[in-house]
């Protein structure tokens, strides 16, 4: 024992002596590999073309497993519900259910008022799509039924195309609200059953990416001004009042301004009702969340405030005494299924995409949210499926359209709840409602449901908050909220639904349109290339400029994308080419003017020899053969000049090989020889794109610059051969597999010799 113990700590110095002696050698690395441009780096991978998939094919194939499959994946329930343990989830999904009922009940009642129908519809609501959902949906902790936002866009659409203006009975000029209310189950029937279509369908398809179009911010700062939306429809509630109905751009505004002209005649019995109602919710919630870790179950605070204030009402005759509206007739039983109105599809068709898209943005959001707390996975496409289901069935049982409570579905997962089964028992607890319990409801206030929405309504009003986190966060997503909040308070629900998703689409064009441009420079003593204006230690190449962009280049920003990297070069390219281009006709005029005077020249030279032998031969000094020889002399002296000439141009160009380059023309050279571009960025390609990279090309050669391309993804590459971008002056050899190769090659290969290629050995 003593020798191992005393053992012990030589053996841990030696050890620590051979990590000291390692860890030199570790750090000590040095890793070499040959430059690649596109051409090698798919010679050496043995880059072909992938493989096409015919997937249609499969589409038509029938089998066993795969109909087994099928059905398991649009019918959820016949693969968890054989598994479910039984021990460990029925007692907490038993409570949830009935916490979840007793939930679904006030706000059942409250939520088909906000969409303007009689209140056992709520009751309707909170019965059918669950059930629906309960066999269909992936989700196990949402709560499907009634919400605010949903309502209110369906009172929007109530309300506009079923006014209390058109049912007013000539008498004693009073609505007929039997009639009314026939008619605004019609419509919300019939737009529950065409939502349901538009989500079935799109599921079917699978269209679910279409909620990637919705940002967080934007269904936030949505869901916040429909939350105003709901508060000031309960206005009329609150006060016993009958304001005129308004629909359309700025309805809100002009309902308030309703509202704020006739509070002189508010029913004062009906303004106490829902303030002490109110007054009691807040605090039973305020009483949950102190208590929260010591309640097995939150006490349902507005259950007790229904029980009560249907006790108070019909004791002291809230109604016949103080003029208190009150819910009246509730029918017990269920309704038979009514078919939908197709002559009404056109006029809800824009209303009911809407409320299609914001329903399953909502749902699906919500459904993420447990989904990754608790370790399983939601199917987009078939939770849009499920929902549509719910719609589409809840509207043939005179249903309006559905979607999923927060509050609900905090309850249902808070209280135990483990899968669906919660949603099937307070679905059961709501049809021995209906059956049995709903007439008891008859004498309840419908301030105590005003107060039910409004109470309900505080979380979505405390997301008012995101304004000062995401002006810390991100100034554009404030933007979008913003923009989002503002259009959905003024132009009401729909349009601004559309204002939003147009504006935040159009800020990501706007958003790639400017994007981050900037020169890269090497770290000391790597490979690595970042922006020399962030990072102080990076240095860029002598003679080798990199540029890169943080966004693909496409035809919004391409324009923009050759003026920065222009401007970025420090070299005005335009003007050089431009003064390169005036040098060079200036001097291609002044060689012409050169050769017209030689022949001039050579032309007078001519014509002066033959006017001596004219008059020599006048004269008749010489003789014949004088002549002849004088002849053969300017014959030999003409032979003799050309050659001169052709030597001498000669000679010219062997001293001056090239008189185009800028250096000959007297312009100013660049300081560096090679341009690279960083396309790591570029993850497509349009014409426009393609028509710019080969002009930058053109215009960087014209002064004597070579451009390379540098990190290419794969199937840029294939976009570029596609579009004929490589030919006899680009090649594969112009692009390499990195911007170190580039630069490396760049540097071994300059176009002119200030910068010595030696330099690249060290890089």
């Amino acid at each position: 024992m003593g020798l191992s113990e005393a053992s012990e700590p030589r053996d841990t110095q030696v050890l620590l002596a051979s990590r000291e002696t390692m860890e030199p050698k570790r750090r000590d690395y040095h890793v070499e590999r040959p430059l690649l441009n596109q051409e090698q780096l798919e010679a050496l991978g043995r880059w072909g073309p992938a493989p096409g998939t015919l997937q249609w094919r499969t589409w038509f194939q029938c089998s066993r497993a795969r109909a087994r499959a099928l059905l398991l994946r649009h019918l959820p329930v016949l693969a968890w519900l054989p598994q479910y343990p039984v021990r460990d989830w029925l007692l907490g999904d038993l409570l949830s259910g009935l916490s979840v009922a007793i939930m679904q009940l006030p706000q059942g009642l409250a939520y088909a008022l906000l969409a303007g129908l009689p209140p056992v519809f709520g009751l309707y609501c909170s019965f059918y799509p669950v059930f629906v959902y309960f066999l269909f949906g992936t989700s196990r902790h949402i709560s499907v039924g009634t919400f605010a936002v949903m309502s209110v866009m369906v009172g929007t659409v109530t309300e506009s195309l079923a006014p209390d203006d058109a049912f007013l009975q000539a008498p004693n000029s009073t609505v007929n609200e039997t009639a009314r209310d026939a008619e605004r189950v019609q419509l919300a029937s019939t737009l529950s059953v065409l939502v349901g279509l538009f989500q079935v369908g799109l599921g079917l398809v699978h269209f679910g990416f279409v909620v990637t179009y919705l940002s967080e911010p934007l269904v936030r700062g949505y869901t916040t001004a429909a939350s105003l939306h709901v508060f000031v429809s309960q206005l009329k509630y609150v006060f016993g009042l009958r304001p005129r109905s308004f629909s359309g751009p700025l309805a809100l505004i002009y309902t308030v301004l309703e509202v704020c002209g006739m509070l002189s005649k508010s029913v004062v019995g009906t303004v106490v009702t829902a303030a002490v109602s109110g007054v009691v919710l807040v605090a039973v919630k305020l009483f949950n969340d102190k208590l929260r870790r010591h309640l097995p179950m939150p006490l349902p605070g507005e259950l007790l405030t229904l029980i009560g204030a249907t006790g108070i009402s019909y004791g002291v005759g809230l109604n016949h005494r103080f003029g208190v509206d009150v819910v009246g007739k509730i029918p017990t039983g269920l309704v038979p299924p009514m078919a939908p109105s197709p002559q009404l599809f056109t006029k809800l068709v824009g209303n009911a995409f809407a409320i299609a898209v914001v329903g399953f943005a909502i749902a699906i959001s919500l459904g993420k949210i447990f989904a990754l707390r608790h370790g399983y996975r939601v199917d987009s496409n078939q939770e849009l499926v499920a929902l549509g289901l719910c719609n589409l069935v809840g509207g043939t049982f005179q249903c309006f359209p559905v979607c999923c409570s927060m509050s609900r579905s905090l309850v249902q997962e808070s209280t135990g709840g483990n899968t669906q089964v919660a949603g099937a028992v307070s679905s059961l607890c709501i049809l021995i409602i209906i059956l049995k319990l709903g007439e008891f409801f008859q004498d309840l206030p419908k301030a105590v449901l005003a107060a039910v929405v409004i109470v309900n309504l505080k979380g979505m009003l405390m997301q008012f908050k995101d304004i000062c986190s995401l002006w810390e966060a991100n100034r554009m997503d404030l933007l979008i909220w913003l923009v989002t909040f503002v259009a959905t308070t003024l132009l009401n629900l729909d349009l601004g639904l559309a204002v939003a998703v147009a504006f935040s689409l159009l800020l990501v064009v706007v958003r790639t349109q400017l994007p981050h441009y900037s020169v890269l420079g090497q770290v000391p003593d790597t490979d690595v290339y970042r922006d020399v204006a962030e990072y102080s230690e990076a240095r860029e190449v002598p003679g080798v400029k990199v540029f890169r962009s943080s966004a693909t280049m496409y035809f919004a920003n391409a324009e923009l994308y050759s003026d920065t990297l222009k401007q970025k070069c420090g070299v005005d390219v335009d003007r050089l080419i431009s003064k390169k281009k005036k040098l060079l006709k200036k001097q291609e005029l002044q060689l012409k003017r050169l050769q017209k005077q030689q022949l001039q020249t050579q032309a007078a030279a001519s014509r002066g020899t033959s006017i001596s032998i004219d008059v020599n031969a006048s004269d008749g000094d010489v003789k014949s053969n004088n002549v002849e020889s004088s002849k053969a002399k300017q014959g030999s002296t003409e032979n003799e000049l050309e050659d001169t000439a052709a030597s001498g141009q000669d000679d010219a160009d062997a001293k001056a090989p090239d008189r185009s380059t800028l250096e000959a023309l007297g312009l100013p050279p660049p300081d560096f020889h090679s341009l690279v571009l960083d396309l790591s960025s570029l993850s497509f390609v349009d014409t426009v794109c393609l028509k710019s990279l080969k002009n930058i090309f053109r215009d960087f050669r014209e002064i004597e610059v070579e451009v390379y391309m540098a990190a290419c993804h794969t199937p840029v590459v294939a976009q570029l051969e596609a579009g004929h971008f490589f030919d006899a002056s680009i090649t594969k050899q112009h692009l390499f597999a990195s911007v170190h190769d580039a630069v490396v090659f760049a540097l071994q290969h300059p176009r002119s010799n200030h910068v010595s290629p030696v330099l690249a050995t060290k890089l």
